[in-house]
């Protein structure tokens, strides 16, 4: 077979919104029959064009992507109300975006794609999300109608070292059985892990499939996050001495260190690091999703604000005495989020004093759809469905 003429491949290779400009006449009616057809923002390759429709003086698309320019300004289609930019989207990628609309000294934030119906949800409201070539959400993470559920506890403990009442959530496996001991997973934030990132369908699918051991899971929410996440020798202290001891008397657990995680995204790895850290030894690894571990090299201007000081002192520290504070770490860092870089520096300090480190990047961002997304190679990485223990 032949290659087709140069002119037909040209033709081939005009995104679709080129084609759309090209159309006489173009008013409204084609313009309906473009956007009923294709939505938005429309995927060709490793090209993606956003299109917005209405009266506006601006058009803006809001996003947190590293490399792209933000706000990335839409550009309008020359006597319609329709407006596009087109970009490079690298295939297997994930982007949350929305707009941002001026109309002369109004302008309207944070609005959610009209023509893309596929929302991502967290804590402070959800955002419009793209999914590029090659990018599905993985069928792990969907109800199973075969799984068999696991349960979810309420529980409560007054905790002296946080001076609080503590109520928190324990998953058991579907077959628990009081006379086997288990692997306890404690996951910072909680709340949010079960409510947007689908950790109990994906506990329940992977356990059920024979993927990762059957595990006890405390999923805890904070109080205030940013205080006692940043290296805060009370939380510290309450998981290890408080929850830790609690939960070991009241559930059939692995005694073992090697039995015991420690999770946590964001400010939660943080947490997880820094309590590893005061009580090194406690657990035997930790499950570290986009850590906030920013550090300075040189000077003190870390950029992040007040609320970054006491965990860049603390990172600060660890690099200039890293210690060995867990057998293994599995890490995992959206591409495309500011927090890339000093994770990949942390890979190198956690092995150089002889932890096993496991760290995987994703075209992804700061958010709880890529901490959902790689929720399974961590948790059979670091529990695998065959993991055997020696109980002592």
């Amino acid at each position: 077979m032949t290659d087709a003429p140069i002119s037909t491949r040209k033709r081939r290779e005009r995104l679709a919104i080129n084609r759309l400009m090209d159309r006489r006449p173009l008013d409204g009616a084609a313009i309906d029959r473009f956007l009923e057809r294709n939505g938005g923002p429309i995927v060709e390759g490793a090209r993606a064009t956003f299109l917005w429709r209405g009266e506006a003086d601006e058009v803006m698309v809001r996003h947190r992507v590293v490399g792209l320019p933000d706000p990335l300004p839409l550009r309008r289609v020359r006597d319609t109300d329709l407006w596009y930019v087109t970009t490079e989207i690298p295939e297997g990628s994930r982007v949350e975006y929305q707009f941002e609309i001026v109309h002369g000294e109004h302008r309207e934030e944070h609005v959610n794609d009209p023509l893309n119906p596929k929302l991502a949800h967290g804590p402070f409201g959800a955002s419009s999300a793209l999914s590029a070539t090659g990018y599905e959400v993985p069928d792990w993470c969907l109800p199973d109608p075969e799984t068999r559920p696991g349960e979810i506890l309420e529980e409560v403990i007054t905790s002296k070292a946080l001076r609080r009442q503590v109520p928190f959530y324990v998953y058991l496996p579907a077959r628990f059985r009081t006379v086997l001991r288990y692997p306890l997973l404690i996951v910072h934030d909680g709340r949010d892990y079960l409510d947007y990132a689908a950790a109990k369908t994906v506990l329940d699918n992977l356990i059920h499939r024979g993927e990762v051991a059957e595990m006890v899971v405390a999923f805890v929410p904070p109080g205030n996050r940013l205080l006692e996440y940043a290296n805060h020798a009370p939380h510290a202290r309450f998981m290890a001495r408080e929850l830790v001891p609690y939960l070991t008397d009241t559930y059939p657990l692995v005694v073992s260190p090697e039995g015991r995680t420690l999770m946590g995204s964001s400010f939660g790895g943080v947490a997880s690091v820094s309590t590893a850290a005061r009580y090194p030894g406690l657990f035997g690894s930790l499950f570290l999703e986009s850590a906030s571990l920013v550090f300075t090299d040189i000077g003190q201007d870390h950029g992040g604000g007040p609320a970054f000081d006491p965990v860049v002192k603390f990172v600060n520290g660890f690099r200039a005495r890293p210690q060995r504070i867990v057998e293994r770490i599995y890490m995992t860092c959206g591409m495309y989020e500011p927090l890339i870089t000093p994770n990949r520096s942390m890979v190198t300090t956690f092995r150089e004093v002889g932890m096993d480190v496991r760290y995987v990047e994703a075209r992804d961002g700061h958010n709880w759809e890529n901490w959902r997304d790689r929720m399974r190679d961590g948790l059979t990485w670091l529990h695998p469905g065959d993991q055997k223990f020696v109980y002592e």
